[in-house]
């Protein structure tokens, strides 16, 4: 094993774990926008109204989202398991 290969399974791995967090965090800050915005226009400063929408918006993306997450993982995965004998080298 090569400094190349370390290297493109360390962008492999950093790229996949962009792509799986993506939906998550791209929901919780629409959400945390949408409402800082309607307290700011509101002017209710209430702590657990930033939080409470954000974790629904989170979980509501893992439940949507899962079965994508689940494959992507999986792929990564198994190109990681069949190239083993590389490693060893």
């Amino acid at each position: 094993m090569n400094e190349a290969m370390i290297i493109e399974l360390g962008q492999r791995a950093m790229f996949t774990i962009f792509l799986m967090a993506a939906p998550m965090l791209g929901l919780g800050l629409i959400v945390g926008l949408l409402v800082s915005v309607f307290q700011a226009t509101t002017q209710i400063q209430e702590a657990t109204l930033a939080f409470i929408p954000k974790i629904i918006a989170v979980l509501g993306a893992v439940v949507i989202f899962g079965p994508w997450l689940l494959s992507i993982i999986m792929d990564f995965t198994l190109t990681l398991f069949t190239n083993m004998s590389k490693f060893i080298q």
